[in-house]
């Protein structure tokens, strides 16, 4: 099975299961659990599915690139990690879920929702009022809210920190709305803009939780107070805890693995056989040292290896209406991480033996 269509099953898996746990009332909408399930499953599914591949997108060249495993979310699936990486994959399956409802919402393929017309015709700024169709999110933050938070039954700090990271990935929906003005006035003076706000391309939502992933604070608990004091009191401590944070930003609990290392246990296989990036033009500088990152970092040597691949080129239109395209072959030549002999690989870890870990 293909890479990519796993993902795409697990993620549905995993929000069918909050389907199944959830039983969620929807008493708003004047529907049944069975018909709210079929009105927004499939753009739930899809949301989640949206924030992975922007998860793999941000962590492609890191040495935790987002795997299949950090798609069991939700603390009942035993999945106990509470690290750095945790907090974003929370955040930003959130946000997905919540950006593509909303499109939808946006789009019209919900006869519940439509525009957002609660600032429509209100004084906005100098020379402009708010009109237009905005964006419903806060559609999309409901609905959303109800699905992805169902996951979370346990009443405990773990549980309280995906919560948390969820709403912050929520909010970062919010945080990267952007505001869309038309002109108005004679001959085009533009005297008087009507503005709305739509979301943005959901890249911008990637890029702002990847600051918030950087910046992440790790949260230290009073373990001992937790353990003397009964259930009811350790749910008041863990929210005495949650309250002092600001609600958009990103907490952990636990430091991160060494994600050089395989370890299969955790569904982390390394960074032996990682493609890495050395050359090449447009390259941003954090790209450029992937292979330091990756490969020199974790004790691994950087292999070159060719590979001919086969593209469609000089394509050329011919009337009425076909493109022809010759089959061109091209070897290239793509950099790995691979092992090296023992002793080189002791020097390595020598070197850098007692430096300040690189980022994931």
């Amino acid at each position: 099975m293909k890479r990519g269509t796993f993902a795409i099953l697990t993620v549905i898996g995993i929000y069918g299961e909050i389907f199944r746990i959830s039983a969620w009332s929807v008493n708003n909408f004047l529907m049944s659990g069975t018909q709210a399930y079929l009105t927004y499953s499939s753009s739930v599914a899809a949301g989640a599915v949206r924030g992975i591949e922007e998860c793999k997108y941000q962590f492609a060249w890191e040495r935790w690139n987002c795997p299949e495993s950090t798609l069991q979310l939700s603390t009942h699936n035993k999945l106990r990690s509470a690290t750095r990486e945790t907090s974003f994959v929370h955040a930003i399956s959130s946000a997905g879920v919540m950006y593509t409802l909303t499109r939808n919402c946006s789009m019209g393929e919900f006869e519940n929702c439509g525009c957002d017309n609660s600032r429509k015709g209100h004084a906005g700024g100098k020379g402009w009022v708010w009109g237009g169709c905005s964006d419903n999110v806060e559609f999309g933050e409901r609905i959303a809210k109800k699905f992805v938070d169902a996951l979370e039954t346990a009443h405990d700090t773990r549980a309280s920190m995906n919560l948390h990271n969820n709403e912050a990935g929520r909010l970062a929906v919010k945080a990267t709305m952007k505001k869309v003005c038309k002109c108005h006035g004679v001959s085009g003076s533009c005297s008087i803009q009507t503005c709305w706000l739509q979301l943005s391309d959901f890249r911008e939502t990637g890029n702002y939780l990847k600051i918030k992933y950087r910046q992440a604070q790790k949260l230290e608990t009073d373990k001992k107070r937790m353990r003397a004091a009964n259930s009811a009191d350790s749910r008041g401590i863990t929210l005495e805890t949650f309250s002092t944070l600001l609600s958009g930003e990103l907490v952990y609990l636990e430091d991160s693995s060494d994600y050089c290392v395989k370890n299969m246990t955790l569904g982390l296989r390394g960074t032996e056989g990682r493609e890495c990036l050395q050359g090449g033009t447009n390259l941003s500088q954090w790209e450029k040292r992937s292979c330091k990152r990756l490969c020199s970092e974790c004790g691994l040597k950087t292999e070159a290896r060719q590979t001919e691949t086969v593209t469609n080129c000089n394509c050329k239109f011919i009337w009425c209406c076909t493109v022809k395209c010759e089959q061109c072959k091209e070897v290239v030549t793509k950099h790995y991480c691979s092992r090296q002999d023992s002793s080189s690989s002791n020097n390595t870890r020598r070197r850098n033996k007692g430096r300040k870990p690189a980022a994931v």
